[in-house]
């Protein structure tokens, strides 16, 4: 904790969404679903015409979803056959398949042993896997009008699947023996973490409990998975259906060409006339904008656009929806014999209970609040000798934040965005990758990607050649894909039956330019990035048997430990001297500037961690409030006022957008584990500079 508290303005924060979809939820290990799954293609074979409507007239038979996948590689994903009405029957009999093949090992005469139980089990749903896998791939980055229909029909029917997996009384009986089997003390410890963690899962989604409460858990299980569905495509709907046209030059004063590129592709993309620029409802689009815009009234407008998403009182406000799957939660948590949801969610983490969560955060909190009114007076004091006459306000902070940067440390963030090509950043992290894990990656040719935007490299063992998966890098914002940047695992690496290798994807909204030219982008878009490939390096190092324990699937606050490590490496003289280069000069970045980075590196601490503990602590509060019924708005204002949150921020997710939180379990009241994997990131980082394995300058 004292670690933590002198590190209090070093808190490292990303702007990941990383995949909600890699919450080790209490759902059953294998029965998946959406929300718990998680160059150079020459011309690459897109998927981008089945983005459209399709009938089952035109739909080909055999389904390809359901078939093995092909190929090199071990098989890969055939995103080129997928057409929308072919999700809802792959998906279906997917599902039928594995009730079978669950059932037949819930009926085997035999008595329960590990071989014929839970290992059996890892065999089971191989298919849904597949077709999930390419359902959750369009729900993330395809998702249109007509496969938003498919999402809404199939949510609550993947609940009810799940949930028929775990409440099978014959299915858990068996193992609940080889769990409490003396046999157990004889399995290799993997082998015995897999039992724990069937056993574990299976009796919090409830197969302890009377028929009647199994069927209540059904039913809130169901329900919730239909919120959150809606609360997904309100959000999406607001990001992809409101922008703020700039219409002269003089909208555009201040801005640096890169942001004007970007708000000109944008307003194509939008089909704006001519001579018009558009500033996009996603923190890529909106971040710049309010960094650098003189326009005061411009960047208030662009401010409210983005911070009200879900909250507009029209056809996509967020608000009852939350109310709901609060009530929903608290529920299923007293049935579940937790006092709330928190302490269901927590209680196989490592923080293991609320209170130690929230004891991290406060210790914290406090320091931080002081921190950003010593930024605010700094702020202010430059406003007034500018002659502003105006009060500091949450769309004036980044503007005014990057001016006391200049001035207090001589850096610009124009000054260092040249040497950051999104390419040359690429070729960096492989880089990384290669000096600590002997990774080599090399273009993957010939595979079939889900949009033409979408590359793909094999990822291999430099020395011995071994093939260790694929990498697939999905950097730009488009129609239907989700804000923010995250990772996701296709096939989980494991030997069950023979090596099955791993395929990992990294995904970000950088805006794209001026075709042909360098995308530049800032330093903070440049951690994102190593963060997020910290997240594919944790899946493409896993070396296990089974695939319930492949990749990321840890506790929810140790997760974000390998890629908040990676985040260190992009400041290294090693990393900076061979990527940071002058898109024009092909120079590396001058050490001076470098310098300057470094001396300026706990700027601005406190708004970064104000703007993220803020949403934490709410995160956790609202699930500590049991089955109260929430107004949403009123409850988020209340508590930041009662915590003393500053008027000049706020928090980083509002709750009526608030994704990682209400699109599903993924992060419910787990929103504090970036903080809580911060603490054993200094560590980590540590040992590695006192091994020299890290270069301080």
């Amino acid at each position: 904790m004292r670690e933590l508290i002198t590190r209090t303005f070093v808190v490292l924060w990303a702007t990941a969404m990383i995949a909600m979809a890699f919450a080790n939820d209490a759902g059953t290990v294998k029965a998946k679903t959406l929300d718990s799954r998680k160059a150079e293609s020459s011309i690459p074979r897109s998927a981008l015409d089945a983005s459209g409507p399709a009938t089952l007239a035109n739909v080909a038979d055999p389904n390809p979803l359901l078939a093995n996948w092909e190929g090199r590689y071990g098989g890969v994903p055939p995103f080129d056959r997928v057409q929308i009405a072919l999700f809802k029957p792959a998906l279906e009999e997917a599902m039928t398949e594995q009730l079978i093949e669950t059932d037949r090992i819930a009926k085997n005469p035999d008595p329960p042993t590990f071989a014929n139980t839970i290992a059996a089990a890892e065999s089971t749903g191989r298919t849904l896997d597949r077709v999930t896998t390419i359902y959750g791939v369009w729900a993330g980055t395809m998702s249109g009008p007509e496969f938003q229909i498919v999402q809404r029909e199939m949510a609550p029917k993947l609940a009810a699947f799940n949930d028929k997996i775990t409440q099978n009384e014959a299915f858990f009986k068996r193992i609940e023996a080889v769990y409490n089997s003396p046999a157990k003390l004889k399995l290799t410890p993997e082998q015995q973490r897999l039992t724990w963690l069937y056993y574990t899962n299976f009796v919090r989604s409830g197969a302890r409990l009377n028929a009647e409460a199994k069927a209540r858990l059904s039913q809130i299980n169901q329900k919730l998975a239909g919120l959150y569905t809606r609360f997904s495509q309100n959000v999406l709907a607001e990001e992809d259906g409101q922008f703020v046209l700039l219409k002269s030059e003089a909208d555009l004063a201040g801005l640096p060409q890169s942001v004007r590129d970007a708000a000109a592709a944008a307003a194509v993309t939008k089909k704006q006339p001519a001579g018009t620029w558009v500033i996009s409802n996603t923190r890529s689009s909106v971040d710049p904008f309010l960094t650098y815009s003189d326009r005061r009234d411009l960047r208030e407008q662009a401010w409210r656009m983005f911070v009200n998403r879900g909250d507009n009182g029209d056809e996509h406000d967020n608000n009852s929806t939350i109310t709901e799957i609060l009530q929903l939660r608290a529920e299923r948590a007293k049935l579940l014999g937790f006092p709330t949801h928190a302490h269901w969610r927590l209680e196989n983490s490592m923080a293991k209970t609320p209170e130690r969560a929230m004891e991290l955060m406060e210790a914290v909190w406090k320091p931080a609040v002081a921190r950003v009114h010593e930024e605010v007076a700094d702020m202010q004091a430059l406003a007034d000798k500018e002659g502003a006459k105006i009060k500091i306000e949450p769309w004036d902070y980044r503007y005014y934040a990057e001016k006391v940067r200049k001035a207090k440390f001589d850096l610009d963030q124009n000054e260092v965005k040249p040497y950051l090509q999104l390419e040359k950043l690429r070729e960096g992290i492989f880089w990384v990758a290669g000096e600590l894990f002997n990774f080599n990656f090399t273009p993957a040719t010939n595979v079939p990607v889900a949009h033409p935007d979408i590359r793909v490299w094999e990822v291999t063992d430099k020395t011995t050649k071994k093939h260790i998966g694929l990498w697939y890098f999905d950097p730009y914002a488009r129609a239907g894909k989700r804000s923010g940047a995250w990772m996701n695992a296709y096939r989980s690496q494991e030997r069950v039956n023979g090596e099955v290798t791993t395929i990992v994807s990294n995904n970000a909204n950088f805006v794209k330019g001026k075709p042909g030219e360098p995308l530049l982008i800032s330093w903070d878009d440049a951690s994102t990035m190593f963060h997020e490939f910290g997240h594919a390096l944790h899946g493409l190092n896993s070396n296990v048997t089974y695939p319930s324990l492949s990749g990321t699937a840890v506790a929810r606050d140790y997760v974000e430990f390998p890629s908040q490590l990676m985040e260190h490496w992009l400041s290294t003289p090693e990393v900076l001297n061979r990527f940071a280069l002058h898109y024009q000069t092909g120079k590396p970045i001058p050490q001076t500037l470098v310098d300057r980075i470094k001396k300026s590196a706990t700027f601005n601490q406190g708004f970064i961690t104000v703007e993220y503990l803020a949403a934490a602590l709410v995160d956790m509060k609202l699930h500590l409030a049991g089955d109260k019924k929430i107004d949403p708005d009123k409850f988020e204002k209340d508590t930041l006022a009662e915590l003393g949150m500053p008027h000049e921020i706020v928090m980083r997710h509002r709750t009526p957008q608030f994704m990682h939180v209400f699109s599903s379990d993924g992060y419910s009241a787990g929103y504090y584990s970036y903080l809580w994997a911060d603490v054993i990131t200094a560590d980590a980082f540590g040992a590695f500079v006192e091994a020299g394995r890290i270069p301080v300058a």
